[in-house]
C-alpha cells in the first residue's frame, strides 16, 4: 500500500484519498495540490522518482511537465499585457518585424495565444537537435506562410506556441522567456518550475516514464495520422539537451506545488501570498474567447481563451480555464472558487485522447472538497 506525504486539511480530504488510489493503481510517482484564496491547502506527493521503485517521490522531486508549461508562458504573456508593454490586439509585426512575410502582417499576438495563427508545425523538416537553437527555430516561422487565414480557425500549435509568445516576449522584454518567467514570476511566487533547468537542479529530476507501447504523441503531431514535425519521442525529456533548453510549450520542469502556486495568481485576481502581478482586469483577459469549434489539429471540440482552454459547460463554475500535459499532468483554474488544482506525475499513459482519469479524480476530489 503506497502511502502519501505532504499535508491536506480536512476539508480537502477526497484529494488525498484520490492520489492514495491512483499511486496504488496507475501511478509510480506523482504530486498534488490545491491553492484556495492563494494558500495551499492540499500539497501532497507519493509513490517513486524511478521505474524500478527504488527512489521515492520527494517534497522537491521536478519531472517534466510538458504542454501544462503552456500554461507558464500565456501567463507571462498575460502579465506584460497587464503592465502595459504588450498589446495582445497589436500585430506581432509590431514586435517581431521579420514575422510580416508571407501574410502574416496582420496576425495579431491574441491569434498565438489563442492557437489561430496558422503555424501549427513547421513547414520546414525539423529535429530534436533544431528546438534547441531559437534563432534558427523562431527565424523559421517568421518566414512561413500561414496554413489557414490568421484567426478564423484554431489548430493545436503543440511546439510552435512556445517559440511564437515566446520570441514576441523576447522582443518585448529583452530577455528569453524562461528568464522572464524565472525573474517575474516563479521568483517573487518562490515557485521552483522551471522553464529550462539549469544543471544544479538535475540530481531532483524523475525521469518520465513512456507508455509501454508507441503512441501519437498530441504535441507533436501534424495532421493526426501523419509523424510529427519534429517526432517528439517521450524519452527526449530524460535528455540532458532537453532539459537545458527552453522550449516554452513543452520543456518545464515542476511539481504539482509549484504548478498550482504560479496558477493561483490568476486564479486570486491578480494577488496571491502577498504578490501581485496582475491586476483584476488582467486575469479576466484569460477568458477572452479566440475560437470555438473542432480544432484542426487535435480533431475535438475546443473553446480556446488567451493562452488557456475554457470551460464548455462541463465545470462547476463558467468562469474557469486549464491545460494539462501529454501523458497526464494538468492543471485547473477557477476564478469563481479562486482556486487552483495541479497534477504532475511522472508515468505517462497513452489513453488515445487529450488527458487520462487521474487527472480527472483529482479535480472531482478538490471540488467535492470545496462544496463541504
Amino acid at each position: 500500500m503506497v502511502e502519501t506525504s505532504g499535508t491536506c486539511t480536512d476539508q480537502f480530504a477526497p484529494v488525498r484519498e484520490a492520489l492514495t488510489a491512483s499511486l496504488n493503481d496507475k501511478d509510480v510517482g506523482a504530486s498534488v495540490a490545491v491553492y484556495l484564496d492563494g494558500e495551499p491547502v492540499v500539497d501532497l506527493w507519493g509513490g517513486h522518482a524511478d521505474e524500478a521503485r527504488t527512489v521515492p517521490w520527494e517534497r522537491d522531486t521536478l519531472t517534466n511537465t510538458w504542454s501544462t508549461t503552456k500554461t507558464m508562458t500565456a501567463l507571462c504573456a498575460l502579465v506584460l499585457a497587464d503592465r502595459g508593454e504588450l498589446d495582445l490586439d497589436a500585430p506581432v509585426a509590431r514586435y517581431w518585424p521579420e514575422f510580416a512575410a508571407h501574410g502574416k502582417d496582420d496576425v495579431r499576438v491574441r491569434h498565438l495565444l489563442g492557437h489561430t495563427a496558422g503555424l501549427p508545425t513547421w513547414d520546414e523538416p525539423m529535429t530534436i537537435e533544431d528546438l534547441y537553437h531559437w534563432p534558427a527555430a523562431t527565424a523559421r516561422l517568421a518566414a512561413q506562410a500561414p496554413a489557414w487565414k490568421p484567426g478564423t480557425e484554431g489548430g493545436y500549435h503543440a511546439i510552435t506556441y512556445g517559440y511564437l509568445v515566446g520570441e514576441v516576449i523576447r522582443r518585448v522584454t529583452g530577455r528569453t522567456l524562461g528568464v522572464f518567467f524565472a525573474e517575474e514570476i516563479a521568483g517573487p511566487l518562490g515557485a521552483d518550475f522551471h522553464i529550462g533547468l539549469s544543471a544544479e537542479h538535475d540530481h531532483r529530476v524523475s525521469r518520465v516514464i513512456a507508455p509501454a507501447e508507441p503512441v501519437r504523441d498530441p504535441d507533436a503531431d501534424l495532421p493526426r495520422d501523419s509523424p510529427g514535425n519534429p517526432a517528439v519521442r517521450a524519452g527526449t525529456a530524460n535528455t540532458e539537451a532537453w532539459r537545458r533548453a527552453e522550449i516554452p510549450a513543452a520543456n518545464g520542469h515542476g511539481n504539482a506545488r509549484s504548478v498550482a502556486a504560479v496558477q493561483s495568481v490568476l486564479a486570486c485576481g491578480g494577488t496571491a501570498r502577498g504578490v501581485r502581478l496582475l491586476s483584476e482586469a488582467g486575469c479576466e483577459r484569460v477568458l477572452e474567447e479566440q475560437f470555438l469549434g473542432t480544432d484542426n489539429v487535435l480533431g475535438v471540440p475546443m473553446r480556446w481563451g488567451m493562452g488557456y482552454g475554457l470551460d464548455s459547460g462541463t465545470m462547476p463554475n463558467p468562469r474557469t480555464c486549464f491545460w494539462g500535459g501529454w501523458g497526464g499532468s494538468m492543471v485547473l483554474v477557477d476564478l469563481d472558487a479562486r482556486m487552483s488544482v495541479a497534477y504532475v506525475m511522472n508515468r505517462m499513459l497513452d489513453t488515445g485522447g487529450l488527458s487520462d482519469d487521474r487527472a480527472f479524480m483529482i479535480l472531482a476530489a478538490a471540488y467535492q472538497g470545496l462544496s463541504r
